[in-house]
């Protein structure tokens, strides 16, 4: 059974970094695409960065030169650097990645990053 686990939310001030741990368990991790989604209040559930398996990442375009996502395959960790925040970045950020043999969807609890003055 997959689990994600994020860690690193919280209030920040606007131009202010975070950084978003997840700590996966039960999966090859090495094997996985791993992302990063948001949802805002009152907003649909967006997706933020992914990951490959090989390494090469994709962004949403708003967050494009301000965030990082990156693996750590010897630790079952995907980080997410969030830099220059801004109030519209609010969100509660969730871990995900789906089995390319079953097509099973897996995801985290989420962790709230506020970005407020």
């Amino acid at each position: 059974q997959v689990q994600l686990v994020e860690s690193g939310g919280g209030l920040v001030q606007p131009g202010g970094s975070l950084r978003l741990s997840c700590a996966a368990s039960g999966v090859i991790f090495s094997s996985r695409t791993m992302d990063w989604y948001r949802q805002a209040p009152g907003k649909e559930r967006e997706l933020v960065a992914t990951i490959t398996s090989g390494g090469s990442t994709n962004y949403l375009d708003s967050v494009k030169g301000r965030f990082t996502i990156s693996r750590d395959n010897a630790k079952n960790t995907v980080y997410l650097q969030m830099n220059s925040l801004r109030p519209e970045d609010t969100a509660v950020y969730y871990c995900h990645t789906r089995s390319r043999v079953t097509g099973m969807d897996s995801w985290g609890k989420g962790t709230l990053v506020t970005v407020s003055s």
